[in-house]
């Protein structure tokens, strides 16, 4: 059977969950036998947008590369996965507008938490003033108004979210129960 690609975009704080919910998404789709290809923020940083810094404009850049890069994927059948802190309305209804089958899933959590669970160290320091623009603290951080799915990682197990999120995509209509 051939399967229609579409667009799953996880939106949220650094350290909310996005990847990890990304990549329990994507092992589901695959034993449904669906080509799925995962859009790490921190890896497309690291290949397609190497060199962007941290700026408005920057950020913008990297979230339309990789909001084309889902399109072209899901338009030739492919299940785009995109984990991507894309942190402004503006560009995420862009994407929306541009990807025919596009779903947000808002990966929520409170900054506290997040400072919690942070093994880097990023909102301490971010909180404490030494680094700049660090999203949700310094830089802003605009939640979805509508998404189609929101997950609170802070409330609700993995398995809980992953249950909400393929739920939604069978509702849809993107995939089968």
């Amino acid at each position: 059977m051939e399967h229609k690609g579409f667009t799953v975009w996880f939106t949220g704080l650094s350290g909310a969950g996005k990847s990890t919910l990304a990549n329990l998404v994507e092992k589901e789709l695959r034993c449904r036998n669906m080509k799925v290809e995962v859009l790490d923020g921190d890896v497309i940083r690291t290949h397609l947008s190497k060199g962007l810094g941290f700026s408005k404009e920057d950020r913008d850049t990297n979230i339309r590369r990789i909001g084309w890069v889902c399109q072209v994927l899901s338009r030739n059948g492919v299940v785009a996965v995109a984990a991507a802190i894309s942190p402004y309305h503006d560009i995420r209804d862009e994407i929306r507008a541009n990807v025919k089958d596009f779903v947000e899933v808002y990966v929520e959590a409170p900054i506290s938490v997040l400072a919690e669970r942070d093994v880097k160290g990023l909102y301490k320091k971010a909180l404490a003033g030494e680094i700049k623009n660090f999203t949700g603290v310094s830089d802003p951080y605009e939640a979805p108004v509508n998404p189609e799915v929101v997950c609170h990682s802070d409330r609700e197990t993995v398995e809980e979210s992953l249950s909400k999120i393929m739920g939604k995509l069978q509702q849809l209509g993107y995939v089968s129960s």
